[in-house]
C-alpha cells in the first residue's frame, strides 16, 4: 500500500496540483496516494505488535485471496464490456464470498447497496464518464 500510495503521489505531482480552493488535475491522485501511503504505514506499525500473524490454524486463507483476486478481474472485464453497475455488483459480491462468515443473502444485500452508492456518488454527483450499463 505504501508503494502504491507513493506511486500515486509521484504520478499526481507530474500534473498541476493547485490548491484546496483551486484544485488541479493532479490534486486528487496525490491526495488519495498520500492517504493510501499513510494507511500502509499505520497497518505496518500495527502489524509489528502482533506475534502470531495469520489465522489460528496457521494455514493461509486461500478462499479469501482467490475471491479478492477474481473479483478485481471480474470488475475489469465487466466494467469494460457491461458498465459500472454489473462491475460494481460483481466486485462486491465475489469479494464478500471470500469471508467464510458471510452468507449469499448478506453478499447480495451488500452488493445491491454498493450499486446504489456507486450510482449516487460516481454517476450522479461526480458525473463519471463510465456508463451504468452498456453491452459491447
Amino acid at each position: 500500500m505504501i508503494l502504491f500510495g507513493l506511486g500515486a503521489i509521484l504520478e499526481g505531482a507530474s500534473y498541476q496540483i493547485g490548491s484546496l480552493s483551486h484544485m488541479g488535475p493532479g490534486f486528487f491522485p496525490a491526495a488519495v496516494g498520500a492517504l493510501l501511503a499513510l494507511m500502509g504505514v499505520i497497518i505496518a506499525i500495527e502489524g509489528l505488535g502482533h506475534k502470531n500473524m495469520g489465522s489460528t490454524e496457521g494455514k493461509p486463507e486461500w478462499r479469501g485471496w482467490l475471491c479478492i483476486i477474481f473479483s478485481i478481474i471480474a470488475f475489469i472485464v465487466l466494467g469494460e464490456f457491461t458498465g459500472l453497475l454489473p462491475a460494481t455488483f460483481a466486485i462486491v459480491f465475489i469479494s464478500a464470498l471470500g469471508d467464510r462468515m458471510n452468507t449469499i443473502k448478506g453478499a447480495l444485500i451488500l452488493s445491491v447497496s454498493m450499486c446504489v452508492v456507486a450510482i449516487i456518488i460516481f454517476w450522479w454527483l461526480l458525473q463519471l464518464q463510465f456508463p451504468l450499463l452498456h453491452w459491447g
